[in-house]
């Protein structure tokens, strides 16, 4: 489990130069909710560490009321002030699901990835965070790296809704994914219950989709443990161009054979 010091998200500025843009995923969920609010809590953990980071939201419709990624990618003049952006306190968010959905209908070489096209507009960031249902998502990751973050609500259709995403991310990507289950009680009765819950679910991923997930258990109701998921995502975050940016990550599913780690 890693530890929740400052100095451990500072030593993970050794791991590679910092002028790399990092990729974040989180999977949209159909209802908005706790997902919703833990992706916030996890963005506002990163931006105190020091980390400038802007989210493409794809549950968000760009507009000319709201623009966003799309008119980004029609070359709006309203891009030219992202670099001003990266410094502000507060998160910037940019509506985007036209935008990402076009990247993926974009023709491009097998071995370029679909975000290559917007790297170019995020370069005062330090991570990108993707947040998109994940169909999309096993789409836009192909040469990311990424370890993609699920959130999971408790009781059996929080299993069902997860492993539904799982096997939709498995199907286009093979990347393994890290499940996060809230745990809304402080007692030990509620976090029993969420931990049988991760372990159905990864029974149920081995038995039917043949690998493993990683999980971890997250208690609403403490800092510590979303300053822990923060760490553990920006630990496995990779590139735009492919590579792992603090450690070997690879899938977890028949293609690329892997050794995932589970936390609870």
């Amino acid at each position: 489990m890693l530890d929740t010091g400052f100095h451990q998200a500072a030593s993970l500025h050794s791991f590679t130069p910092q002028t790399e843009l990092r990729v974040l995923a989180v999977a949209s969920q159909e209802q908005a909710g706790s997902g919703l609010e833990t992706l916030w809590q996890v963005c506002a953990s990163l931006q105190r560490m020091g980390y400038p980071v802007v989210v493409l939201d794809a549950t968000g419709y760009e507009s000319e009321d709201s623009p966003g990624l799309y008119h980004l990618l029609r070359r709006a003049p309203w891009h030219d002030g992202l670099e001003g952006d990266a410094r502000a306190s507060s998160l910037a968010v940019i509506p985007a699901a036209r935008g990402l959905w076009q990247l993926t209908r974009c023709d491009h070489p097998a071995h370029v990835s679909p975000l290559q096209d917007i790297q170019p507009y995020f370069r005062a960031y330090s991570i990108l965070v993707l947040h998109a249902p994940a169909p999309l998502l096993g789409q836009l990751l192909t040469h990311t790296r990424t370890t993609p973050l699920m959130v999971m609500e408790g009781g059996s259709a929080g299993v069902l809704t997860t492993y539904k995403s799982l096997k939709q991310m498995a199907q286009y990507t093979g990347l393994s994914c890290t499940v996060a289950a809230l745990v809304r009680g402080s007692g030990v009765r509620e976090r029993r219950k969420t931990l049988v819950a991760l372990q159905t679910l990864q029974d149920c991923a081995e038995r039917h989709l043949g690998g493993q997930v990683h999980t971890t258990a997250v208690s609403t109701q403490n800092p510590q443990d979303l300053q822990r998921l923060a760490l553990q995502l920006l630990e496995n975050a990779g590139t735009i161009n492919g590579s792992v940016m603090a450690a070997a990550a690879s899938s977890s599913y028949p293609s690329t054979p892997a050794h995932p780690v589970r936390s609870h």
